[in-house]
């Protein structure tokens, strides 16, 4: 009912042009959502009720009473019945916007009672997902083409909203969501679901949805975070509650599957070119594609006197990280399996051509001993 008077009002001040752009917030596909947004439009609709009234009286009286139709300015000094008029219409107006926004934000906190439990942590730049009581996690990256994002090539639709890994959850099911960080401040904010939670280091905020249509629904990092702030989007994606058993049992046998890779007796080509996967993913938006860096900040791969020197060093750098360089410890993120393989590429391309190869073994070999 909200959104068809909100349209109609449009309708009368606004060109038929400009009715096609969407001006509002977002309905949302959940009941807080639209709890939010009826919320919204009510605030609105008063808020603009008072500025017709307000500003009506005021034309009215300025022109009705001007100097050159030789009014004079009333002289008096207090009136009971009018302060007490412009006292309680005001009361009664904050108590009318109070009682359904302390609902709505009941609503909005009451995380309890949920049917699926799921951490959310913010890195630069990217989110960690980890389904509790489930043995699934996953980091999910921006998966944008860097030709797109270098202006190589035409930009698509969902530029800069799209991941590699989304969020999958059941539609209909209660989902809480637990939000901390690994490193700065981010914010986790997908409007759809009406949820825009700070994601703080040390700290742990929650917040809830229930998804009542399928489809993908999309967001970004609402906190400024650093340079690729822009470059960690948010994708949930809401399936029926049997595909969602399906999706799950496929992800706790592809991360069996990836415990099982560390073993397998990897060639140099095979490395090389998963590497290349997981360099593009985590490694591009910093060292450049073409391996040249951002220097002095961020120094390029290609000629490098660490990647064309010792192994176990490169190594250490990559699965450690660089605090004070601002490059994260990858042994935190990444599997045995890609961590080698990343080392191997950055080691065997652009003018690299040492011609070593990192195994996963001697990886998890490495982060054993630490």
């Amino acid at each position: 009912m909200c959104r068809r008077l909100h349209l109609f009002c449009l309708a009368l001040v606004l060109p038929a042009p400009l009715l096609a752009l969407e001006f509002n917030m977002p309905t949302g596909v959940t009941d807080t959502s639209q709890s939010v947004f009826n919320l919204h439009m009510t605030i609105f609709y008063i808020c603009l009720a008072i500025a017709v009234v307000v500003f009506g009286v005021m034309m009215w009286s300025i022109y009705h009473h001007r100097k050159s139709r030789g009014h004079e300015a009333a002289q008096f000094h207090g009136n009971i019945l009018v302060e007490v008029i412009w006292t309680t219409i005001p009361f009664l107006i904050l108590v009318a916007i109070a009682i359904p926004s302390t609902i709505t934000l009941g609503d909005l906190y009451d995380a309890s009672e949920s049917d699926i439990d799921i951490q959310v942590t913010g890195h630069q730049w990217k989110w960690h997902y980890k389904y509790i009581g489930e043995d699934v996690d996953f980091f999910s990256v921006l998966a944008t083409p860097r030709e797109e994002i270098e202006n190589r090539k035409k930009k698509n639709p969902n530029y800069l909203l799209e991941v590699d890994n989304p969020v999958v959850v059941p539609v209909h099911k209660k989902v809480r969501f637990l939000f901390t960080s690994n490193d700065v401040i981010h914010a986790w904010w997908v409007p759809d679901l009406a949820i825009k939670k700070d994601a703080i280091p040390g700290f742990i905020n929650e917040s809830w949805t229930r998804i009542k249509e399928p489809g993908v629904y999309r967001g970004q990092c609402a906190e400024l975070c650093g340079k690729h702030h822009a470059f960690m989007p948010i994708e949930v994606k809401a399936v029926s509650e049997s595909e969602y058993e399906t999706w799950l049992a496929d992800q706790k046998a592809a991360q069996q599957a990836a415990v099982a890779a560390a073993d397998k007796d990897w060639s140099l080509e095979e490395l090389v070119n998963t590497g290349a996967t997981v360099y593009e993913k985590n490694c591009a938006a910093c060292h450049q594609a073409d391996g040249s860096g951002m220097p002095p900040t961020f120094p390029a791969l290609d000629g490098s006197s660490i990647v064309q020197g010792e192994k176990l060093e490169h190594m250490k750098i990559v699965t450690n990280g660089r605090v004070e360089k601002g490059m994260p410890a990858f042994g935190k993120q990444l599997t045995a399996v890609d961590i080698a393989a990343v080392i191997t590429f950055e080691r065997n391309s652009w003018g690299n051509k040492t011609g070593d190869m990192v195994t996963p073994a001697e990886i998890q070999d490495l982060m054993d001993k630490q």
